[in-house]
């Protein structure tokens, strides 16, 4: 008498149709284990340890992390530099960038060929060929001097290498990028509905009040992925201070990104171990404002619901 087949275990079942899917996904997998988790894993190891890139790396305990918040005058100045660029790009950015999409959202012709213009110099920006543009610019001899010398009879400093100026050049530099937020907040925009405008006009609202009222209110998850995300970048800026500063974080360190000085402590002065600790020291710093602005979304982000 023939057997009956035993049907297959659910789990079985689930295995088997997951199979293709995660053959589709392995080389994202193998990418995160053996390109980011590895990497990463290994800087935490070493964030532990003095290592010069050459010799094996020797275990201190917590004696990095005691050196950068006890006995580092340079982190102190890095990190003032950062925050003072997160603080002054990030606003500017996201409100130069919703004043044009505002701009933009008014129907004019050739819409796409504007948006394909404003989103040109974000895919350029972080290039070190525009950084290097950006140092010619504004050097003593540079454009913005002889635009001015022209048009008012004023010579100007050299103003990247001016301590009072140089980190204002390299903000500039991050407004100029706003074609990535800016389409973001088109894209809101677009799903506002006019209805409500229409509505507002009739009770006696002006545009001031619409934008207030309407526009704002309706668009804060939009700000709210924009201002999250172009945090996280500006903390991450390294080139154009690099290539600005020639490497140094000059004048006066005055440009010393915290991203600079770990790559400085890292491969310039072949600290791996310490520049592995300022790396998990800048995790921590983006995770938490992160985590902050998650916790306060609720008081300002208004959804559908």
């Amino acid at each position: 008498m023939a057997s009956i087949a035993q049907p297959s275990s659910g789990l079985g079942q689930t295995v088997r149709k997951s199979l293709p899917a995660y053959g589709f996904l392995s080389p994202w997998l193998i990418g995160l284990f053996c390109l980011t988790a590895g990497p990463v894993l290994a800087s935490l190891y070493l964030s532990f340890t003095n290592f010069d890139l050459i010799q094996t790396p020797r275990w201190v305990g917590t004696a990095n992390y005691e050196r950068i918040f006890t006995n580092d005058p340079k982190f102190i100045a890095a990190m003032k530099v950062t925050f003072t660029y997160v603080l002054l790009s990030v606003p500017f950015k996201l409100a130069f960038a919703l004043m044009l999409a505002m701009a933009l959202n008014r129907g004019i012709q050739g819409l796409s060929i504007y948006r394909a213009i404003f989103y040109l110099p974000s895919l350029l920006g972080a290039s070190v060929a525009i950084a290097v543009l950006w140092r010619q610019v504004f050097a003593g001899d540079g454009l913005l001097n002889a635009v001015l010398k022209w048009a008012f009879g004023y010579q100007g400093p050299s103003w990247i290498s001016n301590p009072d100026y140089a980190l204002y050049t390299l903000v500039s530099l991050s407004i100029w990028q706003f074609g990535s937020p800016m389409i973001i907040f088109l894209a809101g925009l677009r799903q506002i509905p006019q209805d409500m405008y229409e509505a507002a006009s009739l009770d006696g609202a002006g545009p001031m009040r619409q934008m207030f009222k309407i526009t704002l209110p309706l668009l804060t998850p939009v700000i709210f992925f924009n201002g999250v995300i172009q945090t996280i970048e500006a903390f991450k800026a390294f080139t154009p201070a690099f290539i600005v500063s020639e490497g140094t974080g000059g004048p006066v360190d005055s440009t010393m990104f915290y991203t600079l000085y770990l790559y400085l402590e890292g491969f310039a002065y072949l600290r791996m171990g310490y520049a592995s600790a300022l790396a998990w020291v800048l995790v921590v710093i983006i995770a938490f404002f992160t985590a902050f602005s998650f916790l306060s979304a609720k008081y300002w982000v208004h959804y559908d619901d």
